[in-house]
């Protein structure tokens, strides 16, 4: 990953700033769609079991052992015992011995499962079965709680952020808990794109829209998953390496925040 741009893990490993989501690919579609984002230079590739697309995505890192990747538990398969199958399932589909991110994917608070589920995280970290464990759509509470139940931090909490829905709370958790802020839907499932300070700043950079959105997260420390199926689109959002905002340009985007800007599920409610 030389000259890839990194963030230092609380487990002193290194996750690859800038990933490639595949959240909606088919199996097919994602096994075309991991090819074309390493051959364009990606070095984290983004799955989970519900998006029912582990083997397509197995697929496509083919032999590329040093690829970080990154998958999730659902929530139907919380619970220590539950999570433990799961996640051997999730291995067998994938093609691999380990995976070097695990996440739970939403905490499901009414469940009263995730932090069993932590402790299971924690027994396969040990076994070198996740070389890194993780959180996704996690709120403070539920971050303190597993914590507190078990001194480990998560490495990560993926949530949704984007210009519109800039979760500064929630980074400012990260920051203080030493978690590592990974953006899902970084693009605002691509409403973004059509904001007028961010077209502005496209033609002042000659960059594609999508390029300075992923900029935006890079300069800010965020890791970033951007989803995309055809080259053209992958390769607009790769461009972001090439790019750096100006303090001015960075202060435009975060003006465009909203406090209604949430466009997934809210985590205290879905499961």
């Amino acid at each position: 990953m030389t000259d890839y741009p990194t963030l230092t893990l609380n487990d002193d490993r290194q996750i690859p700033q800038l990933g490639f989501g595949t959240f909606k690919l088919e199996n097919d579609a994602a096994t075309r769609a991991v090819s074309t984002a390493i051959d364009v230079g990606y070095w984290l590739i983004d799955t989970a079991a519900v998006y029912e697309n582990e083997s397509g995505v197995g697929k496509g890192i083919g032999d590329w052992s040093d690829i970080f990747l990154q998958t999730k538990i659902w929530n139907d398969r919380q619970g220590h015992d539950e999570t433990l199958k799961a996640f051997d399932e999730s291995l067998k589909r994938l093609g691999r011995e380990h995976v070097d991110m695990l996440l739970i994917h939403w905490p499901c608070p009414d469940k009263g499962k995730f932090v069993d589920t932590w402790k299971a995280f924690i027994e396969l970290r040990k076994a070198g079965k996740a070389k890194s464990i993780g959180v996704s759509n996690f709120r403070e509470d539920d971050l303190k709680r597993i914590v507190d139940a078990t001194g480990v931090v998560p490495a990560l909490n993926q949530i949704e952020l984007h210009p519109t829905f800039q979760q500064r709370e929630m980074r400012r958790v990260h920051e203080e808990m030493g978690v590592v802020t990974q953006s899902w839907s970084p693009l605002g499932q691509g409403e973004g794109l059509d904001q007028s300070a961010i077209q502005r700043i496209a033609e002042e950079t000659g960059k594609p829209a999508s390029a300075v959105i992923i900029a935006w997260h890079l300069q800010h420390g965020f890791s970033a998953i951007p989803k995309a199926s055809s080259r053209d689109h992958i390769e607009a959002n790769f461009a972001a390496l090439d790019l750096e905002l100006t303090e001015e340009q960075m202060a435009a985007i975060d003006a465009l925040d909203s406090q209604d800007g949430r466009m997934g599920p809210d985590p205290s409610e879905f499961c």
